[in-house]
């Protein structure tokens, strides 16, 4: 495992530009010498700043989990009440998608690298993890008796809105719909 250190102006380029690149291109199709090139860096900067292109995919997708998780957090945070917090996070997609039309980096990344033991995919799968369990956090949080079913119900429709966002068919308000009518099924009092 790469040792962290804070990362330097040009290190910043760096990621920038093979963020950009590997979502838009794919991350195999990329090579080193053209994020060397988009980020205005020497291959030797590059591998002196992140001593691998493995490593280099693992600081990107670590800023845009970062940046993700911080969305959503603020998302959950402007929720009114809890049931509302539980589909945060579908809102936060809203936003999301209006500046990351492939998809999901994360899925991309899983499909690209598929084995486990690469820093990015463990990253990835990290990713989709937390999600899980922030939606069993906030499942509990609102009284909903089967937290755990919920989290999973909604981390399908979640990842289903990704997979389907390169799409024309626009199923995110269709998901949200579906995650509210879930989570008010859940939490509503029992008879």
């Amino acid at each position: 495992m790469q040792e962290t250190r804070p990362m330097t102006p040009a290190g910043r380029r760096i990621v920038a530009a093979a963020e950009e690149l590997f979502y838009d291109r794919g991350i195999t199709a990329v090579g080193v010498d053209l994020i060397a090139e988009h980020s205005g860096v020497t291959k030797r900067t590059l591998y002196n700043q992140f001593g691998s292109k493995d490593h280099l995919v693992a600081a990107c997708l670590t800023e845009r989990d970062e940046r993700w998780r911080s969305l959503v957090r603020a998302a959950v945070a402007a929720a009114g009440t809890p049931a509302e917090a539980v589909t945060a996070p579908f809102e936060a997609l809203r936003t999301w998608s209006g500046t990351n039309a492939r998809g999901c980096a994360f899925v991309n990344a899983l499909a690209e690298l598929p084995d486990p033991s690469h820093p990015a995919h463990r990253i990835a799968t990290n990713q989709k993890l937390w999600l899980l369990g922030l939606f069993k956090e906030l499942a509990t949080a609102a009284g909903c008796p089967d937290p755990d079913t919920l989290a999973t119900q909604l981390l399908v429709l979640h990842e289903g809105a990704l997979a389907t966002q390169p799409l024309p068919l626009d199923t995110l308000p269709a998901s949200v719909g579906l995650a509210r009518a879930l989570v008010h099924a859940g939490t509503a009092p029992r008879r």
